[in-house]
C-alpha cells in the first residue's frame, strides 16, 4: 500500500467526480474498532481490548491509507486527532492544492468526507447536523450528496467483513500480531479489487457485524473557513441545472485552502 503522491490524489479526485459526482474529494474516511481476544493471564489490563482501524478509501472502494493502532482500554476521545492519519492530514503532505469548482470561478480546497464521528475542518467535510438540516432543503441536498460520496468507505468495510471471516468474531490473536493481520486483509482487499471482483459483492454498514464497531461522534470546534467551504458546496449542489453560478463574484466566493 504505497504512500499516495500528488498524482495519486489527483486520480482519486477524478474518480469521485466521475463516479460519485462529488468534486474536490480526495477520499472518504471512517474508523472501526476490531475486538481482539485478551491474551492468557492478562488480568484486567486487556479487558475490552480493541485495535482501531482508521482508513481513507477511494471512489472504487480501495483503501488508500490505513492507520492501525492498539488502544486497549483507552477512551475514544481524540483518537482521530492523535492518529497518524489525523496528524498527516494536518500537514497537507502531498495533497493537491485547491481548485475551482466545476463550471464556476469559486476556489475551494481538496478535502476528505466523513460522518458525524469526525470534526469539521477545511480538509474534512462532514454533514450538517440534523438540528440544522431539518426543514432546510439546501442543507439536506448537501447532506445527501456528501452521503453518496462517503458511503464508499462504509461499503469498503462491508466488503472487508464479508471477504475475511475473522471480522465476524473476536480476533483470535496476540495483540502484537493483530495489527499485522488487519493490515494484511486491507492489502488483500485492494488486490481483489484490482483483480476485478464484482461490485455485486458490495457490503454496507449493515453487513459489518459486531467485531467492527463504529467510532462514536467526536466533538471539537471548527474554524470559520471550514464553514465557508461547506457553504460554497451547499450553493454548488443547489445551483439551477446548467447554470454557472458566481461568474462575476470571484472575490466573494474565494476560500483559501
Amino acid at each position: 500500500m504505497p504512500t499516495p503522491t500528488r498524482t495519486t490524489w489527483s486520480q482519486i479526485v477524478n474518480g469521485f467526480w466521475d463516479l460519485r459526482n462529488f468534486p474536490n474529494c480526495i477520499s472518504a474516511i471512517d474508523g472501526k474498532h476490531v475486538k481482539v481476544q485478551a491474551p492468557p493471564n492478562s488480568g484486567s489490563n486487556f479487558l475490552n481490548y480493541t485495535v482501531f482501524l482508521l482508513a481513507l478509501v477511494d471512489a472504487r472502494y480501495k483503501f488508500t491509507v490505513v492507520d492501525i493502532e492498539s488502544y486497549g482500554r483507552n477512551s475514544d476521545g481524540g483518537i482521530f486527532a492523535h492518529s497518524k492519519v489525523g496528524k498527516y492530514l494536518e500537514t497537507f503532505v502531498s495533497i493537491p492544492e485547491g481548485t475551482r469548482l466545476p463550471g464556476t470561478l469559486c476556489f475551494v480546497p481538496h478535502f476528505i468526507v466523513g460522518d458525524d464521528a469526525f470534526p469539521l475542518k477545511t480538509y474534512l467535510m462532514r454533514p450538517y447536523p440534523g438540528s440544522q438540516s431539518n426543514g432546510d432543503n439546501k442543507k439536506s441536498i448537501f447532506n445527501y450528496r456528501l452521503s453518496r460520496a462517503r458511503r464508499v468507505v462504509e461499503n469498503a468495510f462491508g466488503i472487508l467483513s464479508q471477504k475475511f471471516q475473522i471480522y465476524q468474531r473476536t480476533l483470535q490473536s496476540l495483540p502484537e500480531n493483530a495489527n499485522n493481520i488487519i493490515f494484511a486483509t486491507c492489502v488483500l482487499h485492494n488486490y481483489l479489487r484490482d483483480q476485478g471482483v464484482a461490485q455485486s459483492d458490495l457490503g454496507s454498514s449493515a453487513n459489518v457485524r459486531n467485531n467492527l464497531t463504529k467510532l462514536p461522534n467526536q466533538g471539537g470546534s471548527a474554524h470559520q473557513s471550514a464553514f465557508e467551504v461547506g457553504d460554497k458546496f451547499k450553493q454548488f449542489f443547489n445551483r439551477p441545472s446548467g447554470s454557472v453560478p458566481w461568474q462575476n463574484e470571484r472575490v466573494q466566493c474565494q476560500v483559501n485552502p
